[in-house]
């Protein structure tokens, strides 16, 4: 079961996500595929590629609580990724207000 504190060790497929950059929010959509380097989302009707490097992620999970998981720390493959990583997972109670205004 997926939980905040081993979000970064199970599967992020499926998951609801907010892309941010230096904390301010920068996409936001569903992640349809991971590779080392990059998620693929689906938002509104597009696809984007996003890169994993410099960007954090807060993930939307299905129980209402929001993770935020650093790119860099999330940067393997996603069938190694759920035995590397470490869990450096944060709620979103740690964000700056306006980055949690921005997003909701």
């Amino acid at each position: 079961m997926r939980t905040a504190e081993n979000l970064g060790n199970h599967e992020l497929i499926g998951l609801r996500v907010t892309v941010l950059r230096d904390e301010k929010p920068e996409q936001t959509g569903l992640v349809i595929d991971e590779t080392m380097n990059t998620f693929r989302l689906f938002s509104g009707t597009k696809r984007i590629m996003v890169p994993k490097q410099g960007r954090d992620f807060l993930f939307h999970m299905e129980n209402g609580q929001n993770v935020l998981l650093k790119g860099s720390g999330i940067m393997f493959r996603p069938e190694d990724r759920t035995k590397k990583v470490k869990r450096e997972s944060i709620t979103i109670q740690n964000l700056p207000a306006e980055t949690q205004e921005a997003i909701q």
